[in-house]
C-alpha cells in the first residue's frame, strides 16, 4: 500500500459514499486509476465493507452503555452460547473479548436507564455463564471514528 492508497482511505473514511469521479479529483488521480487503486483494496480486503451511521437519539435509544462482563467459566461451550446470545440481541452494538479483570466489553444502546433496565433483566442477566457484570452509562463521545489509519 503506497501513499496514494492511503489517500483514497482517508477521503472514503470521510465520505463513503463519495463518486469516483469525485474521488480521483480529490486525491490528485483520474478517474480510471482511482477506480482500479479502490477495488484493489476492496479485492484484497483493505476495505471490508460500508454501512450507515444512525442517529441513535432520533432512533429512540439514545443512551450508550459500555458493559464489562465476566464469565464464571472459559470453555468454548460458554464462550460460543455467549457469543452468540450477543449476536442475537439488537441493541448490542459491539462485543469486544479482552484482557485484564474482565473477560468481555458490550457496547449498548438502550432508551433511558428504563431501557438500560429492562435491558438487564430480560436479555443480558438470562445469558448463561455471566458471574458479574459493571456498567458505565457514555455521557459524551468526543471521537467515534471506525478505522485507524497508520
Amino acid at each position: 500500500m503506497d501513499e496514494m492508497d492511503r489517500r483514497i482511505l482517508k477521503v472514503l473514511a470521510r465520505d463513503g459514499r463519495i463518486s469516483n469521479a469525485q474521488l480521483a479529483q480529490e486525491v490528485g488521480l483520474s478517474p480510471s486509476p482511482c477506480w482500479q487503486r479502490f477495488r484493489r483494496l476492496e479485492q484484497k480486503g483493505v476495505i471490508s465493507g460500508y454501512h450507515a451511521i444512525f442517529d441513535q437519539e432520533k432512533l429512540g435509544a439514545s443512551e450508550i452503555v459500555l458493559i464489562e462482563i465476566v464469565l464464571d467459566r472459559h470453555d468454548d461451550e460458554t464462550l460460543e452460547i455467549f457469543g452468540q446470545k450477543m449476536q442475537q440481541m439488537p441493541e448490542v452494538l459491539e462485543v469486544h473479548l479482552t484482557t485484564g479483570e474482565y473477560d468481555y466489553l458490550i457496547k449498548v444502546a438502550v432508551q433511558g436507564t428504563r431501557g438500560y433496565e429492562e435491558f438487564l433483566r430480560k436479555k443480558l442477566y438470562k445469558v448463561p455463564g455471566i458471574r458479574h457484570s459493571r456498567s458505565s452509562f457514555v455521557l459524551r463521545s468526543l471521537k467515534n471514528i471506525q478505522a485507524y489509519l497508520p
